[in-house]
């Protein structure tokens, strides 16, 4: 299975980019890093600068047709920089319109909100983002991790970093590395 985390050139929540990537990594997966600009991504913890990662690959040269599932990390600012890049948001409704797994966590949801995916769909976020997934027409809800089939595709959802544990174990259970 080919898994893309998409995330911007800065703002990305550390633990929620490396903690699915690790887990995926386990099971022999080599995720690809996309990002709409080339070069290295800045993480974050909490406000703090984290760590850098280098990009794999940019929004403007693959589709969701390269890929089987997408994650999309939180942090507050990764998700506003991605839902105001065209090309990060139709990537992202690519991978809708093509049936396929996307992951989120935290504050990723405003990415989904832009791309217009979450009408009709259960799912949940921090609970900030309540409001906004329920003005998008989506029904938000109070839980670790909400998995919505919903639709053509699996969209798993999940609140903060406290619920990763959850949100990776049911990331692995989508690529069949878990039961």
């Amino acid at each position: 299975m080919r898994t893309a985390f998409l995330v911007a050139p800065e703002g990305v929540e550390q633990i929620e980019l490396t903690s699915p990537w690790d887990a995926l990594a386990t099971t022999g997966e080599t995720p690809q890093l996309l990002s709409t600009a080339p070069g290295s991504v800045q993480a974050f913890n909490h406000l703090d600068k984290g760590a850098t990662f280098p990009v794999d690959m940019t929004v403007d040269q693959v589709s969701a047709d390269d890929f089987d599932l997408l994650v999309l990390p939180g942090g507050v600012a990764n998700p506003d920089a991605l839902r105001l890049d065209r090309r990060a948001v139709d990537l992202v409704r690519g991978f809708f319109d093509a049936g396929k797994t996307v992951a989120a966590i935290c504050h990723a949801p405003w990415t989904l909100i832009e791309a217009d995916v979450v009408r009709g769909r259960t799912l949940t976020s921090w609970p900030s983002l309540r409001t906004d997934i329920g003005n998008a027409g989506g029904t938000w809800t109070d839980q670790k991790v909400v998995v919505c089939d919903n639709g053509p595709n699996t969209l798993i959802t999940s609140r903060k970093p406290a619920d990763l544990e959850a949100f990776n174990a049911r990331i692995l259970r989508e690529v069949g590395a878990m039961t």
